[in-house]
Protein backbone atom coordinates (compact mmCIF):
# COMPACT_ATOMS: atom_id res chain seq x y z
CA UNK A 1 0.00 0.00 0.00
CA UNK A 2 1.63 3.71 -1.33
CA UNK A 3 2.01 6.05 2.01
CA UNK A 4 -1.48 7.49 3.18
CA UNK A 5 -0.79 10.98 2.58
CA UNK A 6 -2.18 13.67 0.18
CA UNK A 7 -0.01 12.21 -2.72
CA UNK A 8 -3.02 9.67 -3.09
CA UNK A 9 -5.60 11.91 -4.21
CA UNK A 10 -3.55 13.51 -6.87
CA UNK A 11 -4.60 10.43 -9.64
CA UNK A 12 -4.17 11.12 -13.25
CA UNK A 13 -6.86 11.37 -15.86
CA UNK A 14 -8.36 14.62 -18.83
CA UNK A 15 -7.82 17.32 -15.92
CA UNK A 16 -5.02 19.53 -14.12
CA UNK A 17 -4.73 19.32 -10.36
CA UNK A 18 -4.66 22.72 -9.03
CA UNK A 19 -4.16 24.55 -5.24
CA UNK A 20 -6.03 27.51 -4.77
CA UNK A 21 -6.16 30.14 -1.61
CA UNK A 22 -9.39 31.23 -0.93
CA UNK A 23 -10.96 32.72 2.08
CA UNK A 24 -7.37 31.95 4.41
CA UNK A 25 -7.89 28.06 3.17
CA UNK A 26 -5.86 26.48 0.57
CA UNK A 27 -8.04 24.25 -1.61
CA UNK A 28 -7.04 21.69 -3.47
CA UNK A 29 -8.91 21.05 -6.81
CA UNK A 30 -9.32 19.36 -10.64
CA UNK A 31 -10.58 21.18 -13.00
CA UNK A 32 -11.26 20.71 -16.85
CA UNK A 33 -12.79 22.70 -20.07
CA UNK A 34 -13.89 25.89 -20.61
CA UNK A 35 -17.16 27.33 -20.39
CA UNK A 36 -19.39 28.58 -17.66
CA UNK A 37 -18.19 27.72 -14.60
CA UNK A 38 -19.90 24.53 -12.59
CA UNK A 39 -18.44 24.10 -9.00
CA UNK A 40 -18.68 19.91 -7.75
CA UNK A 41 -18.83 19.51 -4.16
CA UNK A 42 -18.11 16.04 -2.77
CA UNK A 43 -20.13 14.23 0.06
CA UNK A 44 -18.89 11.86 2.65
CA UNK A 45 -17.02 9.86 2.75
CA UNK A 46 -15.43 10.47 -0.58
CA UNK A 47 -13.03 13.37 -2.43
CA UNK A 48 -13.12 14.94 -5.61
CA UNK A 49 -12.41 12.11 -7.44
CA UNK A 50 -16.29 11.03 -6.96
CA UNK A 51 -16.93 13.13 -9.96
CA UNK A 52 -14.43 11.60 -12.20
CA UNK A 53 -17.29 11.13 -14.65
CA UNK A 54 -18.90 14.32 -14.75
CA UNK A 55 -15.03 15.77 -15.15
CA UNK A 56 -15.61 14.33 -18.71
CA UNK A 57 -18.96 14.54 -19.46
CA UNK A 58 -19.56 18.59 -18.49
CA UNK A 59 -16.34 19.84 -20.33
CA UNK A 60 -17.47 17.68 -24.16
CA UNK A 61 -20.75 19.67 -23.21
CA UNK A 62 -19.24 23.26 -22.82
CA UNK A 63 -18.52 23.51 -19.60
CA UNK A 64 -15.78 24.52 -17.55
CA UNK A 65 -15.84 21.73 -14.42
CA UNK A 66 -14.05 22.11 -10.72
CA UNK A 67 -14.18 19.42 -8.51
CA UNK A 68 -12.85 20.38 -4.92
CA UNK A 69 -11.71 18.47 -2.04
CA UNK A 70 -13.82 20.16 0.59
CA UNK A 71 -12.38 21.59 3.78
CA UNK A 72 -10.49 18.85 5.73
CA UNK A 73 -11.00 16.30 2.94
CA UNK A 74 -8.00 14.79 0.20
CA UNK A 75 -5.39 17.40 0.18
CA UNK A 76 -7.05 20.34 0.76
CA UNK A 77 -6.28 22.25 4.37
CA UNK A 78 -7.59 20.69 7.42
CA UNK A 79 -7.85 23.19 9.93
CA UNK A 80 -9.42 22.42 13.30
CA UNK A 81 -12.36 24.17 12.54
CA UNK A 82 -15.27 25.79 10.65
CA UNK A 83 -17.39 22.90 9.51
CA UNK A 84 -20.27 24.25 9.98
CA UNK A 85 -22.29 25.02 6.85
CA UNK A 86 -22.01 28.75 7.26
CA UNK A 87 -18.42 28.74 7.13
CA UNK A 88 -17.95 26.18 4.58
CA UNK A 89 -20.68 27.98 2.17
CA UNK A 90 -18.21 31.14 2.58
CA UNK A 91 -15.69 28.66 1.52
CA UNK A 92 -17.65 28.12 -1.53
CA UNK A 93 -18.40 31.65 -2.00
CA UNK A 94 -14.34 32.34 -2.06
CA UNK A 95 -13.62 29.65 -4.26
CA UNK A 96 -15.62 31.36 -6.72
CA UNK A 97 -14.17 34.49 -6.42
CA UNK A 98 -10.17 32.64 -6.48
CA UNK A 99 -11.65 31.29 -9.92
CA UNK A 100 -11.89 34.36 -11.46
CA UNK A 101 -16.14 33.84 -11.95
CA UNK A 102 -18.55 36.10 -10.22
CA UNK A 103 -20.81 32.92 -10.16
CA UNK A 104 -21.36 29.26 -10.75
CA UNK A 105 -23.97 26.62 -11.28
CA UNK A 106 -23.13 24.58 -7.93
CA UNK A 107 -23.47 21.06 -8.13
CA UNK A 108 -23.12 19.22 -4.72
CA UNK A 109 -23.81 15.60 -3.22
CA UNK A 110 -24.72 14.79 0.41
CA UNK A 111 -23.02 17.00 2.34
CA UNK A 112 -21.74 18.85 -0.61
CA UNK A 113 -25.34 19.32 -1.66
CA UNK A 114 -26.08 20.60 1.89
CA UNK A 115 -23.16 23.21 1.30
CA UNK A 116 -24.96 24.05 -1.97
CA UNK A 117 -28.46 24.17 -0.49
CA UNK A 118 -26.73 26.63 2.15
CA UNK A 119 -24.31 28.78 0.02
CA UNK A 120 -27.86 29.51 -2.19
CA UNK A 121 -29.20 31.36 1.15
CA UNK A 122 -26.21 32.92 2.52
CA UNK A 123 -24.78 33.87 -0.79
CA UNK A 124 -27.34 34.26 -3.23
CA UNK A 125 -25.60 35.87 -5.50
CA UNK A 126 -22.94 32.95 -6.12
CA UNK A 127 -25.15 30.69 -6.88
CA UNK A 128 -26.30 30.96 -10.82
CA UNK A 129 -28.32 27.80 -10.35
CA UNK A 130 -28.56 24.98 -7.83
CA UNK A 131 -28.18 21.34 -8.16
CA UNK A 132 -29.08 19.09 -4.71
CA UNK A 133 -27.39 15.36 -5.44
CA UNK A 134 -29.11 12.59 -3.03
CA UNK A 135 -29.32 15.94 -0.62
CA UNK A 136 -32.63 17.29 1.17
CA UNK A 137 -32.98 21.35 1.86
CA UNK A 138 -31.18 20.96 5.38
CA UNK A 139 -34.42 22.09 7.46
CA UNK A 140 -36.62 19.54 5.26
CA UNK A 141 -33.91 16.78 6.64
CA UNK A 142 -34.31 17.94 9.96
CA UNK A 143 -37.95 17.53 9.81
CA UNK A 144 -37.92 14.11 8.19
CA UNK A 145 -35.71 13.08 11.10
CA UNK A 146 -38.58 14.24 13.38
CA UNK A 147 -41.23 13.71 11.92
CA UNK A 148 -40.46 9.33 10.13
CA UNK A 149 -38.45 7.64 13.06
CA UNK A 150 -39.13 4.45 11.41
CA UNK A 151 -37.99 6.04 8.03
CA UNK A 152 -35.55 8.74 8.07
CA UNK A 153 -34.45 8.68 11.28
CA UNK A 154 -33.67 4.70 11.45
CA UNK A 155 -31.60 5.36 7.80
CA UNK A 156 -29.89 8.10 9.18
CA UNK A 157 -29.35 6.29 12.90
CA UNK A 158 -25.34 5.93 11.88
CA UNK A 159 -24.54 10.07 12.62
CA UNK A 160 -25.99 9.07 16.09
CA UNK A 161 -22.75 7.66 16.64
CA UNK A 162 -20.83 10.22 15.28
CA UNK A 163 -21.30 12.44 18.29
CA UNK A 164 -18.70 11.06 20.40
CA UNK A 165 -15.15 11.82 20.74
CA UNK A 166 -12.86 10.10 19.21
CA UNK A 167 -14.54 6.62 19.32
CA UNK A 168 -15.88 7.35 15.46
CA UNK A 169 -12.61 8.33 14.02
CA UNK A 170 -11.01 5.19 15.11
CA UNK A 171 -14.07 2.98 14.45
CA UNK A 172 -13.89 4.76 10.98
CA UNK A 173 -10.16 4.48 10.28
CA UNK A 174 -10.23 0.47 11.77
CA UNK A 175 -8.95 -2.51 9.56
CA UNK A 176 -7.79 0.05 6.68
CA UNK A 177 -11.09 2.01 6.66
CA UNK A 178 -13.12 -1.04 6.31
CA UNK A 179 -16.38 0.92 7.21
CA UNK A 180 -16.12 3.02 4.37
CA UNK A 181 -16.05 -0.27 2.13
CA UNK A 182 -19.43 -1.31 4.19
CA UNK A 183 -20.87 2.07 3.96
CA UNK A 184 -20.33 2.45 0.17
CA UNK A 185 -22.07 -0.90 -0.13
CA UNK A 186 -24.51 -0.60 1.90
CA UNK A 187 -25.86 2.99 0.65
CA UNK A 188 -25.62 2.39 -3.29
CA UNK A 189 -27.54 0.51 -5.43
CA UNK A 190 -27.19 -2.75 -7.01
CA UNK A 191 -23.57 -3.48 -8.89
CA UNK A 192 -21.46 -0.80 -7.45
CA UNK A 193 -18.87 0.02 -6.03
CA UNK A 194 -16.44 -2.11 -7.58
CA UNK A 195 -13.30 -2.97 -5.69
CA UNK A 196 -11.04 -0.42 -7.14
CA UNK A 197 -13.34 2.54 -6.19
CA UNK A 198 -13.94 0.43 -2.94
CA UNK A 199 -9.94 0.53 -2.41
CA UNK A 200 -9.40 4.35 -3.21
CA UNK A 201 -11.98 6.12 -0.66
CA UNK A 202 -10.55 3.55 1.99
CA UNK A 203 -6.80 4.45 1.14
CA UNK A 204 -7.95 8.44 1.36
CA UNK A 205 -10.03 8.30 3.96
CA UNK A 206 -7.19 7.76 5.95
CA UNK A 207 -5.35 10.60 5.01
CA UNK A 208 -3.77 12.12 8.53
CA UNK A 209 -6.62 14.24 9.77
CA UNK A 210 -9.68 13.10 7.39
CA UNK A 211 -11.62 11.26 9.31
CA UNK A 212 -11.31 13.74 12.36
CA UNK A 213 -12.81 16.56 9.47
CA UNK A 214 -15.58 14.22 8.67
CA UNK A 215 -17.16 13.65 12.11
CA UNK A 216 -17.04 17.46 12.71
CA UNK A 217 -19.55 18.31 9.68
CA UNK A 218 -21.83 15.53 11.26
CA UNK A 219 -20.99 17.01 14.63
CA UNK A 220 -22.00 20.65 13.95
CA UNK A 221 -25.02 19.43 11.95
CA UNK A 222 -26.85 17.47 15.50
CA UNK A 223 -25.42 19.61 18.09
CA UNK A 224 -26.19 23.22 16.86
CA UNK A 225 -29.89 22.36 16.31
CA UNK A 226 -30.67 23.80 19.63
CA UNK A 227 -27.73 25.96 20.17
CA UNK A 228 -27.64 29.74 19.03
CA UNK A 229 -25.66 29.58 15.89
CA UNK A 230 -27.61 26.56 14.97
CA UNK A 231 -31.41 29.02 15.65
CA UNK A 232 -29.94 31.48 13.47
CA UNK A 233 -28.79 28.83 10.70
CA UNK A 234 -32.42 27.68 10.78
CA UNK A 235 -33.87 31.42 10.54
CA UNK A 236 -31.76 32.02 7.40
CA UNK A 237 -32.46 29.07 5.65
CA UNK A 238 -35.97 29.41 5.50
CA UNK A 239 -34.92 32.56 2.93
CA UNK A 240 -36.31 30.94 -0.40
CA UNK A 241 -34.01 30.00 -3.09
CA UNK A 242 -33.93 32.70 -5.80
CA UNK A 243 -32.13 30.67 -8.76
CA UNK A 244 -33.00 27.78 -10.31
CA UNK A 245 -32.76 24.43 -8.74
CA UNK A 246 -32.64 20.35 -10.09
CA UNK A 247 -33.20 17.75 -7.45
CA UNK A 248 -31.03 14.61 -8.14
CA UNK A 249 -32.22 11.27 -5.80
CA UNK A 250 -31.40 7.33 -6.54
CA UNK A 251 -34.43 5.60 -6.52
CA UNK A 252 -33.32 3.12 -4.40
CA UNK A 253 -31.21 5.61 -1.66
CA UNK A 254 -31.25 3.93 1.72
CA UNK A 255 -29.47 6.73 3.66
CA UNK A 256 -31.72 9.58 2.70
CA UNK A 257 -34.83 8.38 1.33
CA UNK A 258 -36.65 9.82 -1.15
CA UNK A 259 -39.47 10.93 0.27
CA UNK A 260 -37.34 13.07 3.21
CA UNK A 261 -35.60 14.92 -0.01
CA UNK A 262 -39.12 15.67 -1.96
CA UNK A 263 -40.27 18.28 0.39
CA UNK A 264 -37.43 20.33 -0.45
CA UNK A 265 -38.91 22.26 -3.06
CA UNK A 266 -41.01 24.61 -0.66
CA UNK A 267 -37.59 26.29 0.10
CA UNK A 268 -37.54 27.30 -3.69
CA UNK A 269 -39.09 30.39 -5.19
CA UNK A 270 -37.93 29.86 -8.63
CA UNK A 271 -38.15 26.75 -11.48
CA UNK A 272 -37.49 23.82 -9.33
CA UNK A 273 -37.37 20.21 -10.87
CA UNK A 274 -37.10 17.15 -9.29
CA UNK A 275 -35.80 13.89 -11.12
CA UNK A 276 -35.71 10.13 -9.75
CA UNK A 277 -32.61 8.35 -11.11
CA UNK A 278 -33.88 4.53 -11.34
CA UNK A 279 -31.49 2.10 -10.25
CA UNK A 280 -29.02 4.14 -8.56
CA UNK A 281 -29.05 4.40 -4.21
CA UNK A 282 -27.42 7.35 -2.64
CA UNK A 283 -24.07 7.94 -5.30
CA UNK A 284 -25.88 8.42 -8.59
CA UNK A 285 -23.44 10.45 -10.10
CA UNK A 286 -21.44 7.61 -9.86
CA UNK A 287 -23.74 4.40 -10.22
CA UNK A 288 -25.42 5.70 -12.86
CA UNK A 289 -23.24 8.18 -14.47
CA UNK A 290 -25.03 8.19 -18.22
CA UNK A 291 -28.64 8.90 -16.31
CA UNK A 292 -27.51 10.98 -14.38
CA UNK A 293 -25.05 13.13 -16.99
CA UNK A 294 -28.16 13.30 -19.04
CA UNK A 295 -30.35 14.90 -16.73
CA UNK A 296 -27.80 17.24 -15.70
CA UNK A 297 -26.23 18.66 -18.40
CA UNK A 298 -29.66 18.82 -20.16
CA UNK A 299 -31.01 20.96 -17.11
CA UNK A 300 -28.03 23.44 -17.20
CA UNK A 301 -28.77 23.81 -20.90
CA UNK A 302 -32.17 24.01 -20.53
CA UNK A 303 -33.43 27.71 -20.82
CA UNK A 304 -36.62 27.56 -19.20
CA UNK A 305 -35.63 24.82 -16.34
CA UNK A 306 -39.33 24.68 -14.52
CA UNK A 307 -40.67 22.31 -17.35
Amino acid sequence: MPALDESLVRLDGPWTHRAVHAGGTRFHLVEAGEGPLVLLLHGFPEFWWAWRNQLVSLPAAGYRAVAVDLRGYGASDKPPRGYDLVTLAGDVSALVRALGEAGAFVVGHDWGGMLAWTTGAYHPKVVQRLVAVSAPHPLRLRHAMVTDPFGQLRAGSHAFGFQLPLIPERRLLANNAAMVGRMLREWSGPGWPDEETVRRYRQVIQIPNVAHCAMEYHRWFARSTLRPDGLRFARRMRTAIQVPTLQLHGALDTLILPRSAQGSSRYVAAPYRWRLIEGAGHFPHEERPDAFDAELTAWLADPEPDR
